[in-house]
């Protein structure tokens, strides 16, 4: 399992102000998606939601997105390892993700850019 990176959460409460300071900070344009009621923006290391008070409360137990090589291959090393997969994994509209709650408590997204 390879780490490639980590993506920063960030919860704002109007994404069309929020973008452009992002797009400027990261020096690149915004891909937006929608998710369960949520819009997204992924701007270099951020990862941009708002939405519903009530879906975003879920999103915020998540402490960080964690890009990886293979989400499939993930899950083997975290299950070995005494995580949890609570979600997936499942397709997404950049790759495949899922949702592992480590033995310490914390939960991350683990993510990958396959079709």
């Amino acid at each position: 399992m390879d780490i490639l990176g980590a993506t920063l959460r960030v919860y704002v409460d109007d994404l069309d102000k929020a973008i452009p300071f992002y797009e400027g900070l990261a020096g690149g344009p915004a891909m937006r998606f929608e998710r369960g009621g949520v819009e997204v923006a992924a701007i270099g290391c951020f990862l941009l939601m708002s939405g519903p008070e009530s879906q975003l409360e879920v999103l915020r137990k998540v402490a960080a997105t964690i890009a990886v090589t293979d989400v499939e291959e993930t899950q083997r090393v975290l299950t070995s390892l005494g995580a949890d997969v609570i979600a997936g994994p499942v397709p997404t509209p950049v790759g495949r993700n899922l949702i592992a709650r480590h033995p310490d408590g914390a939960i991350y997204e683990y993510v990958d850019r396959r079709a």
